[in-house]
C-alpha cells in the first residue's frame, strides 16, 4: 500500500515531480509561485467590504480580550476567595465570569456570520470575473486546454478559496491577537516562568517549518491533480460513444485509476503530514504544562508566586500553544486556498483577445465581398499552415473549399472570422481590412452552420433565438419554417417550449442541424460558413437540410467546407487546397476539364460513394 501511494513521486524532500522513468518530460524546474502576491490580490477583494470587515476585526479583538480576561478572573477567584475561604463577593465574580463567556460566544458568532458574508461576496466576485474573463480569451487558449480542467478552476478552486475564507481568515487574526495578549500577560505575571515556557518555541517552529515546507507543494499538486482528473472525466463522458464504439472501457478506466491514484497519493501525503502538526503541538503543550506545574510549584513553595497565578499561567500557556497550533493548521488551509487562488488568477491573468484597433470601424450593410491577399498563417512555429492565399469572392457568390485533411480549409474560416490572426498578408471585406474592423461587428454579420451542431440546454425557442436575441416569437417560428424544422417541432410534446438537454440530446442529429440552420437564418448574416452540414445524415433529412441551406444561401456570400464533393457542384468558385496552398481554382466543370488534382479527388469520391 505504501509503495502504491508513493509510486508517482520521489520521496526525497517529498518532491512531486514524476521520475524520468515514468515518462516525465525533461524540463527546467518551474519557479516558485508568488504566494504573498496572491494573498495581496485576495486581500483586495476582501477590502471591498471595509466596514463589515472592520466590524469583524472589532469582534475578533473583543473575543480575544474576553478570552484572556476569563482565565485571569479564575486565578483571582482562586487566590482571593477559595484560598482565603472568602464568600463575600464570590457570587459577583462568578456572575461576571458567566457574563464574560456569554459575550465571548456572541462575539464569536457575530464574527463568523459577518465573515461568511464577506467570503461569499469575495468568491462570487472572483467567480464572476473568472467566467467573464474566460469569454474574453481568444479561441487558441481553449484549443490548448482541457475543458474539464478549466471547469475545475471555476468550481473546485473557487470553492476551496470560499471554504478557507469562511473560517481561516478569522482564525488567523484571532490567533495572532490571542498570542500577543497571552505573552504580554504571561510576562507581567512571571518573566522567569515565561522564559522557561518559551524554551519549547524553537522546537515548535522548527517542526512546523519542516512540515509546512512539504505540505505547500503537496497542496498545490493536489489541486493540479484534481483539475487533471476533472478534465479527464469531462473528456471521457463527452466522448462516451467513441469509448464504447471502440470498446476502450478498460483503457479509460485504467487511465482514470492512474490519475485517481496520483490525486490520492498527493492528498494522502498532504493530509498525513498536516496531521503531524496537532500531534506535535499536543506533545509540546503537555511538555509546557509539565514544566509550568513543576517549576511553578517550586516557585509557590518559595513564595515567589501564588497558586492562582500558577493556574492563570498554566491556562495561558495552553492558550499560547493553542493559537500557535491553530496558526499552523490554518496556514496549511491557507496554502491550499492560495494554491486554488493562484490557479484562478493564472486564468484571469491570461492575455485577453487583442483589443480592436483604436480606429477600428463598424461596417453597415455588408455586401459580402471577400478578398485574401498573400495570407500566411501558422498555428505553431516551424511551418506555415496556409501560405500566400490569394483569391477574390464577389458578393453573393458560393465558394467551396476542398482538399485532403490538413490542407487548411478550416484555417481559412478561422482567419476570416479572426479567431486567429494572420502572420502576414491581409483579408478584406467590402474593401476594408478585417484587422481594422471591430471583431464584434465582423462576427455579427457572419453565420455558421457546422458539422457538429451545438445546442444549449434550454427550449427550442431559446436555441433558435440565440441567433438574434431581440427576435420575436413569430420571427423564430418563421426562421424554423424556412429551415424545414417547423414540421418536426410541432410534433414534439411541448413544441417550441420543449426543453433540450445539454448539446441538444433528445432529438436526432438531423433535427439538431435543422435547428442550427434556423438559428443562422434568424441571424440574417451577410457571410455564411457551412462546414459539411449534411454529413452522417439520412437521405430524406439531407434533402430537407439541402433545401433549407439553399434558402439560407440565397443572396449571401457563402463559404462551404466540402468533404463530399457531389454537394458543391453548383458552387461559383471551388478552391482546391493542398499543404496550405491553393493549387487549383475554378468552377466544377472547368476543374474537371483540367484533369488535375480535383479531377482525381472527385472521381475517388465517386468510387467511394459507389462502394
Amino acid at each position: 500500500m505504501f509503495e502504491q501511494l508513493t509510486k508517482p513521486f520521489r520521496y526525497k524532500k517529498l518532491s512531486l515531480q514524476p521520475t524520468e522513468e515514468q515518462g516525465a518530460p525533461k524540463k527546467k524546474k518551474p519557479k516558485a509561485k508568488n504566494f504573498w502576491g496572491t494573498v495581496h490580490r485576495l486581500w483586495k477583494y476582501l477590502a471591498e467590504k471595509k466596514i463589515l470587515l472592520s466590524l469583524v476585526l472589532l469582534m475578533v479583538v473583543i473575543s480575544s480580550a474576553l478570552g484572556l480576561l476569563g482565565p485571569y478572573l479564575i486565578g483571582v477567584v482562586i487566590d482571593e476567595y477559595i484560598v482565603e475561604r472568602k464568600a463575600d463577593g464570590l457570587l459577583t465574580m462568578l456572575v461576571s465570569l458567566v457574563g464574560i463567556y456569554i459575550f465571548y460566544s456572541i462575539s464569536m458568532w457575530l464574527q463568523a456570520i459577518w465573515m461568511i458574508g464577506i467570503a461569499q461576496n469575495t468568491v462570487t466576485k472572483m467567480r464572476n470575473q473568472l467566467f467573464r474573463h474566460l469569454h474574453m480569451l481568444p479561441i487558441p487558449f481553449f484549443d490548448k486546454r482541457q475543458h474539464g480542467e478549466l471547469m475545475s478552476r471555476v468550481t473546485n478552486d473557487i470553492e476551496n478559496v470560499s471554504a478557507t475564507l469562511n473560517s481561516s481568515v478569522i482564525q488567523v487574526f484571532s490567533s495572532v491577537l490571542t498570542l500577543i495578549g497571552t505573552v504580554t500577560v504571561m510576562l507581567w505575571i512571571s518573566p522567569l516562568l515565561t522564559f522557561i515556557t518559551m524554551l519549547i518555541i524553537p522546537a515548535m517552529f522548527v517542526g512546523i517549518r519542516w512540515i509546512t515546507s512539504r505540505t505547500s507543494l503537496l497542496f498545490k499538486e493536489t489541486q493540479k491533480n484534481l483539475g487533471n482528473l476533472n478534465g479527464f472525466i469531462e473528456e471521457t463522458i463527452s466522448g462516451q460513444r467513441i469509448v464504447k464504439a471502440f470498446s476502450q472501457e478498460d483503457k479509460v478506466i485504467e487511465e482514470f485509476m492512474e490519475k485517481s491514484d496520483k490525486l490520492k497519493a498527493s492528498a494522502f501525503w498532504a493530509q498525513t503530514i498536516t496531521g503531524f502538526i496537532p500531534k506535535l503541538m499536543n506533545m509540546l503543550n503537555n511538555l509546557s504544562f509539565a514544566i509550568i506545574a513543576g517549576v511553578g510549584g517550586i516557585f509557590a513553595l518559595k513564595g515567589w508566586i501564588s497558586i492562582g497565578e500558577i493556574v492563570i499561567f498554566a491556562e495561558y500557556s495552553r492558550q499560547f500553544t493553542r493559537p500557535v497550533n491553530e496558526l499552523a493548521n490554518q496556514f496549511n488551509m491557507l496554502l491550499s486556498a492560495v494554491a486554488g487562488a493562484e490557479r484562478v488568477f493564472e486564468i484571469i491573468d491570461e492575455q485577453e483577445e487583442e483589443n480592436d484597433e483604436k480606429n477600428a470601424i463598424v461596417l453597415n450593410n455588408v455586401k459580402g465581398e471577400v478578398e485574401f491577399k498573400n495570407a500566411t498563417f501558422s498555428y505553431e512555429k516551424g511551418g506555415d499552415t496556409v501560405r500566400d492565399l490569394t483569391f477574390h469572392v464577389s458578393p453573393g457568390q458560393t465558394v467551396a473549399l476542398v482538399g485532403p485533411t490538413g490542407a487548411g480549409k478550416t484555417t481559412v474560416i478561422n482567419l476570416l472570422s479572426r479567431f486567429y490572426e494572420l502572420n502576414s498578408g491581409s483579408i478584406l471585406i467590402d474593401g476594408h481590412e478585417i484587422s481594422n474592423v471591430k471583431r464584434e461587428c465582423l462576427r455579427n454579420f457572419m453565420g455558421f452552420v457546422l458539422q457538429d451542431s451545438f445546442l444549449f440546454e434550454g427550449t427550442i425557442m431559446e436555441n433558435i433565438r440565440y441567433g438574434r436575441l431581440d427576435a420575436t416569437d413569430e420571427e423564430v417560428v418563421e426562421a424554423a419554417k424556412l429551415a424545414n424544422a417547423h414540421s418536426f417541432i410541432k410534433k414534439l410534446p411541448d413544441e417550441y417550449d420543449m426543453l433540450l438537454r445539454q448539446d441538444g440530446s433528445g432529438i436526432s442529429q438531423g433535427q439538431r442541424q435543422l435547428l442550427s440552420i434556423a438559428r443562422a437564418i434568424l441571424a440574417n448574416p451577410s457571410i455564411l460558413v457551412l462546414d459539411e452540414a449534411t454529413s452522417s445524415i439520412d437521405t430524406i433529412t439531407e434533402m430537407k437540410i439541402q433545401d433549407a441551406l439553399g434558402r439560407l444561401m440565397e443572396g449571401r456570400t457563402s463559404f462551404v467546407i466540402a468533404h463530399r464533393l457531389n454537394t458543391i457542384q453548383n458552387a461559383d468558385l471551388i478552391l482546391v487546397l493542398k499543404d496550405g496552398q491553393i493549387i487549383e481554382s475554378g468552377s466544377h466543370a472547368s476543374l474537371l476539364a483540367k484533369k488535375g488534382f480535383y479531377y482525381e479527388l472527385y472521381h475517388s469520391h465517386l468510387e467511394d460513394d459507389a462502394i
